[in-house]
């Protein structure tokens, strides 16, 4: 009895892998020789467009990383370069104050002509600490009007030996820092 139960189960089994066969679309008696060779190729085909898809996306991410790495440099550079800008404009009315505090007379009055020295000092270190830091004046009387870094706000006549565009008269200093204008002259420019 046992026997006949091997039997059953043995013929259950290949029955189970010829309809598995017959499901998948394969039959062993229909394999030819050409659909073997056909097998071989396209799978190494295959393989092989597959390695070059990966190697160009590869090639295409390494890229990309080079890219964020020399913009991050040009980026930074940039903040390195140009930290102090937002400080400056804030400074620069300081300085323009400090100059206005100056250019009133002393008349002789001790205690005004101390305030005034003070005045002088603190903005002759804030010039200084400026400068230190690559901030500079541009506009000064007698330089060729430069579009760039000055704004003429007025035309006058030219005097003496000046010749025409240059500037005659600066009504509010300028300063750059580096080679970017942070705020530029105001300017008379002759004709």
């Amino acid at each position: 009895m046992a026997k006949k139960n091997q039997e059953e189960q043995v013929q259950e089994e290949i029955k189970d892998e010829e309809e598995a066969q017959d499901f998948a679309g394969e039959n062993p008696e229909e394999v030819t020789s050409e659909s073997t060779e056909a097998e071989e190729v396209d799978p190494l085909a295959d393989m092989k467009q597959k390695l070059a898809d990966k190697d160009d996306d590869l090639l295409r991410a390494q890229a990309e990383i080079q890219n964020i790495q020399t913009r991050n440099a040009r980026e930074l550079a940039n903040i390195r370069k140009y930290d102090g800008q937002k400080l400056a404009e804030a400074i620069l009315p300081v300085v323009d104050n400090l100059e206005r505090a100056l250019a009133v007379d002393v008349d002789g009055d001790d205690k005004v002509a101390q305030i005034h020295k003070g005045v002088e000092i603190t903005l002759k270190t804030l010039r200084s600490a400026l400068t230190a830091n690559g901030i500079e004046e541009v506009g000064q009387v007698g330089d060729d009007f430069d579009p760039q870094t000055m704004q003429g706000v007025q035309t006058v006549p030219a005097e003496g030996d000046q010749k025409a565009d240059q500037v005659a008269n600066v009504l509010q200093k300028g300063y750059v820092l580096q080679d970017r204008v942070i705020r530029p002259a105001m300017v008379a420019v002759t004709q």
